[in-house]
């Protein structure tokens, strides 16, 4: 199936559309805080349907979503006043060196390694790398410390946080998921 065929149930996931009002407040809860004050300029690069990108967007900040998917886009354009983009998340077609924050969720494990190097290099000085991903018990996925030693290739800085909340996920989780903080 490819992704624009998924895009009209992909928001059936809690996590995914943020419908449910306490999957949103805890989504919120973990990522907000970790966002410039302010009006930031964040990169959500994957950003499918745009769910997340909204949160930023409602929040305050200045949003640029971009996704293979011009079917997710079309749907993620009806959620928030923001920049969406098709591209490859891998290479995003977006400018280097101007982003607060780049934030990726279940993407990083999909692309080659040299797609971080890209994403690193969007941000600003003193930018914030924001990834969640995981390790499903499918075997899919990429290990809290297999993306941590990534992320130190690029960055001086790496901070794990178990995301084993259920009210993330909509409900019980059993495999390996998280959030990756990397200041610089």
């Amino acid at each position: 199936m490819s992704w624009d065929e998924a895009a009209e149930s992909f928001d059936e996931e809690p996590d995914h559309g943020l419908r449910d009002p306490a999957v949103k407040a805890a989504w919120a809860a973990l990522l907000l805080p970790r966002l410039p004050e302010g009006r930031g300029r964040i990169a959500d690069l994957g950003c499918g349907t745009g769910s997340v990108s909204a949160l930023f967007a409602q929040a305050g900040h200045e949003v640029h979503g971009v996704d293979q998917s011009s079917r997710m886009l079309e749907i993620a354009r009806t959620k928030c006043d923001a920049d969406f983009r098709l591209g490859d998340a891998a290479d995003p077609p977006l400018g280097p060196g101007v982003y607060d924050v780049v934030f990726a969720r279940h993407v990083l494990w999909t692309l080659p390694a040299e797609a971080l190097e890209r994403w690193v290099g969007l941000l600003k000085p003193g930018g914030r790398l924001l990834l969640v991903e995981g390790r499903w018990s499918t075997g899919a996925g990429i290990t809290a410390q297999e993306c941590r030693e990534l992320v130190l290739r690029h960055r001086k800085h790496a901070e794990l946080c178990t995301l084993d909340d259920w009210a993330l996920w909509g409900g019980p989780i059993a495999d390996e998921r998280y959030l990756l903080v990397s200041d610089e």
